[in-house]
């Protein structure tokens, strides 16, 4: 079973690619199969997240499914 994560803007950077594959399950062991400094980025306050497309208020309880989408977004400033 596996989910997939979406990185914008400089998380895609840092990433290196725009997206990767993971196994589905609690967003923290997720996270914790991830290259730390990333892992660290992907957890900022400024950082939102989407799930299958729509924002998440609250970080607390995310439990990737099969075939789930989480983007991550980082703030954006403009001019």
């Amino acid at each position: 079973m596996s989910a997939r994560l979406v990185f914008l803007g400089r998380l895609e950077d840092l990433a290196g690619a725009g997206e990767c594959e993971v196994p589905a399950g609690p967003l923290e062991a997720v996270l914790a199969a991830l290259e730390p400094d990333l892992a660290v980025a992907l957890l900022g306050e400024r950082v939102r997240i989407a799930l299958n497309g729509a924002l998440l208020a609250n970080r607390g309880g995310i439990v990737l499914g099969e075939g789930d989408e989480l983007a991550f977004l980082p703030p954006v400033s403009g001019g």
